[in-house]
């Protein structure tokens, strides 16, 4: 049965659709339009003028000729180029149920949504799905399939990344502006850029207020998703139904042709509706109870810290959310996924921990994802820890906490920290017992936390810009000023900070698992002790180019590191150290002040090994022998160098307490170094020795 609407000089033929695929679609001379929603009495699809704030048509949908199943369905042939819609949808009241047919909804497979206002500003109209039809057209380049032995991660926020003037860039904060950028990332050596969320979010969605200045605060980091399908409109030069896939997309591309794969920071433990007082977009207007996890009395379980938690193992939740990953996968060749509190994932509808959880289960073996990189951010808030136990089985990776907090706690000069160090050093076998060390994102710093310059310079957190009157942010940062509070011109305390940064960033580059780097970090960008900078769009947040000037002998050094790693498979191992014996020499030796006599004392502070290049974990491979001595002491110390483990003789490549450029003296170019021979070490400092090819 078809019926005739008028909307905007158009007569409209609605047609019964089709219940698949879920979302609007465009087909010949008309859009289908199907939406999942169980427990409704009554739907309506709505159509207006995206630039108006208003709504001139609206449909209801029968429930007799435009419901299969649970999905509702139609299709409306001859609209005009232009126009958004949504849905409203009524239904019973209590049991958890929020339905009202006052607001209208986000399609929650929305591919686009409109702009409402630039970035920061109040919206001049309620936001609107849109249709997108340039999507299907699209053939996104080839990724370049980095392995992930060989990876090392960059995490960055696009619109921080470029929106300081200093960035250089025509279209700051965007991703036009990121991808001009492109060549800055390839020649720092970095294989995948890890993108803080990029999806549809609402940054006017904070309470706050600097108490300092006034500033209305804004949601920085954009953990508050309101459309998991649809690119960020504000990161994109002009907003409208393709512009910002066009945009996000031609930036994947731009990155894939340099080598560069993308990650993209998904977000699917909570969305933006929060708890009971917040604002309804989607979700709990189609069906509240289906998209979350309630108490017994209609209430939000909350193991995000966020007002709810997502009910991903709904079946139909679950389908949902694989779509999503599918979309950003198959439009626009996304190479793998970073996951937010991804241990929400893993319970099930009333909160209880499930052994084998479905959602991640199927996002494992998932024919479309396989080949991507999954990326687990292995806890929630609500005390679920899963470092090293995060289901999934060989597919996900983790970030690593124990890795950060150990090395941090090592370079402060913690004693007692030596045995610790050496088991992240080698990919923590205590944690991935039976994976590998490949399953370890090790990270010294990242966007929730110190940065790298501040992890030096800061004892304490300084987020009283954030206007919870410094409560929030993380304690236990294991962070050293190195004498003094904050900036400082002691030419001393300088130097040691700049020395510890060396350390920490050369330990995570030869240490085994995935190395990830916070952006700006390579040239030591500050925060000013801000460690929870999410609300922070200014200065505190936005990345300072000028350092990449200022401290270019640290960029250079970083730059060095990464291609010392890249070079040599001996820091890059696919599998955990072997221990020797009747297969031969072991993998790695440790030694002390003396060859082959370490010290896991609870007092040392010092930690020396070597790495035999003929068993390296690469098949017919013969790499250089590395012997790394680290000294977190503050006292100097004399290491006696012991012979290679191939006998080979060695030559210096770094040693941080030296300044640049001979901080970092290129392989086979730097002073030789007598086996049996004296190297002083300075306090808080570590070496590098290569051995000849």
């Amino acid at each position: 049965m078809e019926a005739e609407y008028v909307f905007r000089d158009c007569v409209l033929s609605i047609r019964r659709g089709r219940p698949l695929p879920l979302g609007a679609i465009t087909q010949t001379n008309g859009v289908n339009f199907a939406v999942a929603c169980r427990h409704a009495s009554a739907v309506w699809l709505v159509l207006g003028d995206p630039r108006a704030p208003g709504f001139e048509t609206e449909v209801q949908l029968d429930p007799r000729l435009n419901r299969t199943g649970d999905h509702w369905h139609v299709r409306v042939d001859g609209l005009p180029v232009e126009f958004c819609y949504g849905y409203r949808v009524d239904g019973p009241a209590g049991d958890g149920f929020r339905f009202d047919p006052g607001v209208i909804l986000l399609d929650p497979y929305a591919r686009a949504v409109s702009n409402g206002g630039g970035w920061g500003e109040p919206s001049p109209s309620p936001r609107r799905s849109l249709v997108n039809d340039a999507m299907v057209e699209r053939e996104p380049a080839v990724g370049p399939a980095v392995p992930l032995e060989d990876t090392i991660l960059y995490e960055l926020h696009v619109r921080g990344y470029t929106i300081d003037p200093s960035s250089g860039v025509r279209d700051p904060g965007t991703f036009a502006g990121l991808a001009e950028k492109t060549d800055y990332l390839r020649e720092l050596g970095i294989t995948a850029v890890e993108l803080l969320p990029v999806d549809e979010f609402d940054e006017n969605d904070c309470d706050y207020v600097n108490p300092l200045t006034g500033e209305r605060l804004l949601n920085f980091w954009g953990y508050n998703t309101i459309a998991f399908s649809a690119p960020k409109a504000t990161y994109a030069v002009k907003a409208g139904p393709s512009e910002p896939w066009d945009e996000f997309g031609a930036m994947v591309d731009s990155f894939h042709e340099a080598g560069l794969e993308v990650v993209l920071d998904i977000v699917f433990n909570h969305t933006a509706e929060s708890g009971d007082g917040g604002p309804t977009y989607s979700f709990r207007g189609f069906d509240n109870p289906l998209y979350y996890m309630l108490d017994e009395k209609g209430g939000y379980l909350n193991f995000s810290g966020c007002g709810n938690s997502f009910n991903t193992d709904h079946p139909v939740v679950r389908n949902f959310l694989l779509a999503c990953l599918r979309n950003w996968v198959a439009e626009a060749g996304v190479d793998g996924f970073r996951f937010d509190l991804a241990s929400v994932l893993g319970r099930d509808r009333r909160g209880d921990v499930l052994m084998s959880p479905p959602t991640i289960n199927r996002i494992s073996e998932d024919s479309l994802l396989y080949r991507t990189k999954l990326i687990a951010e292995p806890w929630d808030a609500g005390g679920l820890y899963q470092v090293g136990t995060f289901p999934g089985g060989g597919r996900w990776s983790d970030w690593n906490g124990r890795y950060r907090d150990d090395v941090r706690r090592f370079w402060r000069g913690e004693p007692g920290m030596t045995s610790d160090l050496a088991t992240r050093l080698c990919g923590s076998d205590d944690l991935y017992a039976g994976r590998g060390p490949l399953h370890s994102i090790n990270f010294i710093s990242c966007h929730d936390g110190f940065t790298l310059w501040d992890l030096v310079s800061y004892n304490e957190k300084h987020n009283e810009a954030n206007g919870e009157g410094n409560r929030d942010g993380n304690d236990a940062n294991f962070s050293w000023n190195c004498g003094v509070e904050g900036p400082t011109d002691d030419p001393e305390v300088l130097a040691v900070r700049r020395r510890q940064a060396r350390n920490l960033m050369a330990t995570l580059l030869i240490s085994q698992g995935v190395p990830m780097i916070l952006g700006g970090d390579e040239f030591l960008r500050t925060q000013g002790g801000n460690n929870n900078a999410w609300c922070q769009d200014n200065a505190v947040s936005w990345v300072d180019w000028k350092f990449a000037d200022a401290n270019a002998d640290f960029l250079r050094f970083v730059r060095k590191m990464i291609a010392l790693r890249k070079a040599h498979p001996a820091f890059r191992r696919r599998t955990f150290f072997g221990a020797g014996g009747a297969s031969g020499p072991p993998e790695i030796l440790w030694h002390g002040v003396q060859p082959v006599r370490p010290d896991f004392s609870p007092t040392s502070r010092a930690l020396a090994f070597a790495l035999d290049g003929r068993r390296c974990d690469r098949p017919n491979y013969l790499d250089r022998d590395f012997y790394i001595a680290m000294n977190a002491g503050p006292d100097d110390l004399d290491f006696q160098v012991p012979a290679s483990p191939s006998g080979r003789p060695w030559h210096r490549v770094a040693d941080t307490a030296l300044p640049s450029p001979d901080d970092f003296i290129d392989v086979d170019a730097g002073p030789a170094v007598e086996v049996m021979s004296t190297y002083r070490v300075r306090g808080r400092s570590m070496i590098i020795l290569a051995s000849d090819a």
